[in-house]
């Protein structure tokens, strides 16, 4: 028992370096290089001006942590899990992205004490409420990160949630509409909304254009505008939350699942879609990642499923109902209907 107690907490003491191994395999782009064929650890030191001895240090973390494969002629291949790192869309851009939230969990314990700005509420500056002061170039920061996380999301909240009778969808704070172009998508009969802050609108068209649900005979639109400050536009029959909740505190989520619940017509449905904390069962993705992603972001917070029902029934929603997922660490879904 000492011994297996002592491997994990040894694993748990080592899960920075290895975040910063991977990191560094995708910022020399080595995963991409072995896509085409075999390397060893000389041919890619010289691509990078990095000394062989370190390259080949690398390559081996890289093979240790199943990303790589070492051959038995001392060259490395790609293994299945790099693949499917490559294969992810926006996987390697959130890799990046980590530097910051790394730094910000550099010093735990001033995170947890709230000191100091942090560069995840930098980077996300939509969650104070700045929607009218965000620069078009922050607001197509964070919007092209958020768009590529969303596929994933959008996959297994459809996988959850079937949406059929539904004749109007509108997605509260949508982005660039991934969710909504994956539900229309699906749905051909429905139509639907991204509601969302003005800064993102440019994108949120562009996208909707590109998929073809934009224009005269489009089936979306987007409706500029701030949950925080004016009430939703009414006229759907279903509304999404999808990663929206964890974004922000207590009263903002009460404030919004009020506006949510005035929007919709009686029997109107809502889906709320996120990482969702285990409560009483406490999550390894879930309590420990999102947890403290939501934190350095300065207003976010996980929320258990039990959480997130009692909010909506304080809202007057009933027929709440959690959907077990099948990956809690992309997202969980809670459904309910305006009563």
């Amino acid at each position: 028992m000492a011994q297996r107690d002592g491997a994990k907490i040894f694993d748990i003491l080592q899960g920075f370096v290895a975040a910063q191994v991977l990191l560094a395999l995708i910022e020399l782009d080595v995963l991409r290089r072995l896509l085409d064929g075999a390397r060893d650890a000389a041919e890619l030191a010289v691509d990078h001006g990095i000394d062989v001895a370190r390259m080949q240090a690398l390559l081996q973390a890289g093979a240790a942590l199943d990303l790589l494969r070492l051959r038995s002629d001392g060259r490395f291949v790609l293994a299945r899990k790099g693949a499917a790192i490559l294969g992810v869309p926006g996987l390697e851009d959130m890799v990046r992205h980590h530097r910051g939230f790394y730094d910000d969990m550099s010093d735990p314990v001033a995170l947890l004490r709230g000191e100091g700005e942090t560069n995840m509420a930098r980077f996300w500056p939509y969650v104070f409420g700045q929607g009218a002061d965000i620069s078009p170039e922050a607001s197509a920061r964070y919007s092209d990160l958020m768009a590529r996380s969303q596929v994933l999301v959008a996959e297994d909240t459809l996988r959850a949630v079937r949406l059929r009778g539904v004749r109007q969808l509108m997605d509260v704070g949508g982005g660039s509409g991934v969710f909504l172009s994956a539900a229309l998508h699906r749905y051909r009969s429905m139509s639907g909304v991204v509601f969302d802050l003005p800064g993102v609108q440019r994108a949120a068209e562009t996208a909707l254009t590109r998929e073809d649900l934009l224009g005269p005979s489009g089936r979306a639109r987007f409706s500029p505008g701030s949950f925080r400050a004016t009430a939703l536009p009414t006229g759907a029959d279903a509304v999404s939350l999808v990663r929206v909740l964890y974004d922000h505190d207590d009263d903002t989520v009460r404030d919004l699942l009020a506006k949510v619940h005035a929007a919709l017509p009686v029997g109107g449905r809502l889906i709320i879609s996120e990482p969702m904390s285990g409560g009483a069962r406490p999550d390894r993705a879930t309590d420990v990642y999102f947890a403290f992603y939501t934190m350095a972001m300065g207003t976010g917070r996980t929320r258990s499923a039990e959480r997130i029902v009692e909010l909506c029934q304080q809202a007057g929603f009933a027929n709440l109902r959690p959907i077990p997922s099948e990956r809690p660490y992309i997202t969980c879904v809670v459904t309910a209907n305006r009563a």
